[in-house]
């Protein structure tokens, strides 16, 4: 049979053809159309612009211990923490040609990190300090042997005692002074005035006090102020040499107050300057004195300059050792601040690390100046607006020197 054969003669036969055929066309589309195999991808220019500009992750890893890479994203990290994703640098993948890192959104919540704004705002001037009462060290008495002798007494003395000016310390005899008092006392019968003032003289340059001794060669050693002992070593039957210290005496008719100011408020304080102080011994009262001194060396732990305050101390009620409250005057300037806690000290810089657009963050150099009120003064660096991590900050800046992320350098001041 020939193909010719198989077509239908007749106009009927040939439009029943035709009839079918459209049906098997339209069925056949049809299933085209619904059937799930044959269905069309979604292509990138349909796809979620924001899925798509969005990098696929280098690994997952934990801020805590970014040394540790998992390929997982529902991995734990060592310290079991849930890993946050890493993606590549911005620059890297085209999204923005700015420096830092990013974090998820969603990891935001969990690494505890909170934002803040520089804002422009006043600072208060007054300087609150601590520091503990000290002994006026321009106030000592050294009470020396002015000639060699033998302890015959002690006067029942201790260190610690308080004692008043002239109180005696021990009686001592001096065996060379006991010629130069005989000749004295010869002198002084004879009634020559100008012999017996010559003799008295030598007495005193001798070392005699008064220019007499009680008996041969034996005198009284008092205390030249009043005062606490702090060292005593005057015993019964020690022989004493020329300049040997038989005790030291401390004044308490002032005391200092010696204060630990931060360094950044170096500028705040002056000698001459009034000082008002409060103990928690006498929370009723306030003490009143000046600054005599700033010291010039800081204390290297602490970062704080040490100020020395002159209180007066009738009755010797400020004993050393006392805690005290300082307050220091001051007035209100105007200021760019941040939260004390954004601010990062490495021992070498000062840093905060802002936070910029789609979650990125960056170190970001900043001169500080003084602190108050948990609020810290930048004097260049920000600008008013920008935003810093005021929480979570250290892991940002530990992510950021591990990646190489550089610090944005001081550009110019605030002020």
């Amino acid at each position: 049979m020939s193909p010719r054969d198989l077509v239908p003669r007749t106009p009927a036969s040939r439009a029943i053809v035709l009839a079918i055929l459209a049906s098997g066309g339209i069925g056949f589309v049809a299933a085209r159309i619904t059937s799930p195999a044959t269905t069309a991808p979604v292509t990138s220019a349909t796809a979620d612009p924001a899925s798509a500009a969005k990098p696929k992750p280098l690994y997952y890893y934990d801020p805590m211990v970014p040394q540790e890479h998992y390929d997982n994203p529902d991995s734990l990290s060592s310290m079991g923490m849930k890993t946050i994703p890493k993606y590549p640098d911005a620059s890297a993948v085209g999204a923005s040609p700015n420096p830092g890192i990013s974090i998820d959104p969603s990891a935001m919540q969990n690494l505890g990190i909170r934002i803040a704004t520089a804002t422009t705002g006043t600072l208060a001037g007054a300087l609150d300090a601590t520091g503990t009462i000290d002994f006026n060290q321009r106030d000592i008495a050294i009470i020396q042997a002015r000639a060699a002798g033998f302890i015959q007494r002690v006067y029942n003395r201790a260190p610690g005692d308080v004692i008043a000016r002239g109180a005696p310390i021990a009686d001592m005899l001096v065996p060379e002074w006991g010629g130069a008092q005989a000749e004295y006392e010869a002198v002084r019968r004879t009634g020559d005035r100008a012999l017996t003032a010559a003799a008295a003289q030598r007495l005193r340059l001798l070392g005699i006090p008064g220019g007499t001794a009680r008996g041969r060669g034996l005198t009284t050693v008092r205390s030249p102020i009043a005062g606490v002992i702090q060292t005593l070593d005057a015993r019964a039957g020690v022989t004493l040499a020329v300049g040997q210290t038989l005790a030291q005496v401390n004044g308490l008719a002032t005391v200092w107050l010696n204060a630990a100011v931060p360094e950044v408020r170096a500028s705040a304080v002056k000698v001459g300057q009034t000082a008002t102080a409060e103990l928690a011994a006498f929370p009723a009262e306030r003490f009143t004195g000046r600054i005599i001194a700033v010291l010039p060396t800081t204390q290297a732990d602490s970062r704080t300059l040490t100020v020395r305050i002159e209180l007066r101390n009738p009755g010797g009620r400020l004993r050393p050792g006392m805690f005290a409250t300082v307050h220091l005057g001051g007035t209100s300037d105007t200021a760019l601040l941040v939260p004390s806690e954004a601010v990062i000290r490495t021992g070498t810089r000062t840093l905060v690390m802002l936070a910029e657009d789609k979650g990125r963050y960056r170190p970001a150099e900043v001169k500080a100046g003084r602190e108050a009120g948990g609020r810290t003064e930048i004097l260049a660096g920000l600008v008013p607006g920008e935003k810093v991590v005021a929480s979570g900050q250290f892991l940002l800046d530990s992510e950021a020197s591990l990646t190489g992320v550089a610090a944005r350098p001081i550009t110019g001041d605030t002020k």
